[in-house]
């Protein structure tokens, strides 16, 4: 996977590294702490203007199970984006989605501060759709239907949990799978083909728990 996808295990492996020294430091269950690494907050557009959070959110977590379920999605997803449709495609749809959550959510928030990878999990859900539906390459495959069904079934899904359960910030959700299914459009260059045993089924789940 490291050759073929490095971004995603370049990706999964900082995040864990920041996880890690939230662990170690007790910042995953401290607000205070969260805030001070770059969570989210109110007026992160406006008056407090500290736009770098906009990225460093997206690699903070709020305790193991966020950190694990968003984690396990990246594998999936990034992995077989990243071989699909190249580094650089992956690169731009993760940021530029990740990013467009971030501000989202800041717009959005009232008091509680957001972290998490999530937004940007959800934009390379959306990119999937349109990257694939208008691939010539991978339109006609026997599994592109299949693939396309199961990405807007846990879509549809995550979003009905986000709107279900206290806490979980959909509107980061929604702001990175508008901002994918956008970017799914742009016209790009496919890598030589993966070996068929580099293709893999996609089920994603998210456990989110006060953040994105």
């Amino acid at each position: 996977m490291k050759r073929r996808a490095p971004l995603t295990t370049a990706l999964l492996a900082l995040i864990t590294l920041v996880w890690l020294f939230e662990a170690l430091t007790g910042a995953q269950n401290d607000t205070n702490q969260l805030v001070a690494l770059g969570a989210i907050v109110p007026g992160t557009l406006g008056d407090v203007h500290q736009y770098w959070r906009l990225v460093a959110a997206m690699f903070l977590h709020g305790g193991w199970l966020h950190w694990a379920s968003n984690c396990w999605a990246l594998y999936q997803l990034g992995t077989l984006y990243e071989i699909l449709f190249g580094t650089r495609r992956f690169a731009i749809v993760y940021f530029v989605s990740g990013v467009i959550a971030s501000a989202v959510s800041a717009a959005h928030l009232v008091d509680e501060p957001a972290v998490g990878a999530s937004g940007a999990i959800f934009g390379v859900l959306g990119a999937f759709i349109f990257s694939i539906s208008r691939s010539p390459r991978y339109r006609r495959q026997p599994w592109t239907r299949s693939l396309i069904s199961q990405l807007v079934f846990w879509i549809g899904l995550n979003l009905v949990i986000g709107f279900s359960i206290k806490y979980i910030d959909n509107f980061a959700h929604i702001g990175g799978l508008v901002a994918g299914l956008l970017l799914g459009f742009l016209p790009h260059h496919e890598p030589p083909p993966p070996p068929a045993e580099s293709v893999i089924d996609v089920e994603p789940r998210y456990d989110h728990y006060g953040s994105e």
